[in-house]
């Protein structure tokens, strides 16, 4: 019997940008504590990419933007 992929649907990021920055920090920390190759460090990865787009587009949207 075939197992269903696991599906991992993300906490909603916050809106600001320190919060982020909170949380990039506590992400990149995971990763650098996580053994290479492993699921924990290629998932921290992954939320250290979801992190860096949303303050992207905080920053974008700032009048004047900040990028």
């Amino acid at each position: 019997m075939a197992t269903a992929p696991e599906t991992h649907d993300p906490a909603p990021l916050p809106d600001n940008r320190d919060a982020l920055l909170v949380l990039h920090r506590q992400a990149r920390r995971r990763r650098d504590a996580a053994p290479l190759l492993s699921r924990e460090r290629a998932e921290a990865s992954e939320e250290i990419a979801r992190i860096e787009v949303h303050i992207a587009r905080i920053e974008r949207a700032m009048d004047p933007p900040l990028g």
